[in-house]
């Protein structure tokens, strides 16, 4: 490989419901397109034949997009990053299936990524005049979203070992579940998020789990939280509306103390100060607050990533993309989506 020639990587992500495709050079960041999908709101929730049909509508142009505001041509592509899992198996279908059309019509090489392993490198996206200050390794990552809340020893780039995870729900889960049962909006998480700063995080106390090792679970939380409405809700049919705010801050606080708990515990017992979040989660304020005020108490090296790196997007792609082509990682034809992935694979 010729290491003055410069690596241009095409990422494309599909793993949900947001249809995203960005360009990066040489680890430096040139676009990132991301284009969402409203019908879901309709619905409470994410509608997978819907999004597959979305995903089908909006990769092309999306893609279109990337690359010319990248401000490359199709033949200056190194190679293309398509996410191959974990999600929804008739999105990852439309980007798996344009990623292949594309490497056949321009004889670009294809490389499979890792959704999960992409949230964690979203901390190493460089983009030109802006500050760069990576995590070193070896580092811990919380890793939160809709569909995961796992705590991952990262060892190196494509090296990482989930050490904690949710036997159940993910935090994300219990963000938008229990907004739902509020009667607030889809995805609930932001409207939560907003509201709890009008709150008192201290007016309700909601059950905490007592799992071993590092492990997460958020069932038992929904439903603490949904008994909990249901009692109040029989003297005073008004009750959400009236304590919303103190709500969803006693809400969020309980979701935040339940990640930082084990969180401070897989610090101690690895030794490990650098500690970094990623995920959709880690775009709430509360919990960026409380990252802050633990690791100045804990004396941690900690890394939040910018808001667009948080939720899904091809940016994360690309760049663990960049990695695996500088290791000659690649993939054939052959090639399918999986619904789920180890972060290891």
């Amino acid at each position: 490989m010729n290491k003055e020639k410069d690596i241009i990587i095409l990422g494309i992500e599909s793993s949900c419901d947001d249809t995203s495709a960005s360009v990066i050079k040489n680890g430096f960041l040139l676009s990132n397109i991301i284009a969402g999908q409203k019908v879901h709101e309709l619905y409470g929730g994410v509608v997978p034949e819907l999004a597959s049909r979305a995903h089908q509508q909006n990769i092309i142009p999306v893609v279109d997009q990337a690359i010319k505001q990248a401000g490359v041509t199709n033949e200056e592509i190194t190679a293309i990053a398509f996410t191959r899992g974990p999600g929804l198996l008739g999105s990852l279908l439309v980007g798996t299936s344009f990623a292949k059309g594309f490497s056949l019509a321009t004889s670009i090489p294809m490389i499979e990524i890792n959704h999960l392993q992409a949230h964690v490198l979203a901390h190493f996206i460089q983009e030109y005049n802006e500050p760069y200050d990576p995590p070193k390794f070896p580092f811990l990552c919380l890793l939160v979203s809709g569909g995961n809340s796992q705590i991952i020893l990262v060892k190196d780039y494509l090296d990482m070992e989930v050490i904690g995870q949710t036997i159940d729900d993910a935090a994300g889960e219990a963000f938008d579940k229990c907004a739902k049962v509020m009667g607030l909006p889809y995805p609930g998480g932001p409207f939560v998020d907003k509201l709890a700063k009008e709150g008192n995080p201290d007016a309700f106390q909601f059950s905490k789990p007592r799992i071993a090792n590092f492990d997460y679970s958020f069932s038992g939380l929904k439903t603490s939280f949904l008994y909990s409405l249901r009692d109040h809700l029989k003297e005073n049919e008004n009750f959400i509306e009236e304590r919303k705010a103190d709500l969803c801050a006693s809400l969020q606080k309980t979701i935040i103390d339940i990640l930082l708990d084990k969180l401070i515990k897989a610090a101690k017992e690895t030794g490990i100060k650098e500690i970094t979040v990623a995920g959709g989660v880690s775009a709430n304020s509360g919990l960026r607050q409380a990252l802050v005020e633990t690791a100045v108490k804990h004396r941690w090296k900690m890394h939040i990533p910018k808001f667009a790196f948080t939720t899904d997007n091809a940016a994360m792609i690309a760049m663990t993309g960049h990695y695996k082509y500088l290791k000659g990682e690649f993939i054939g034809m052959d090639a399918v989506p999986f619904a789920r992935m180890d972060i290891r694979v």
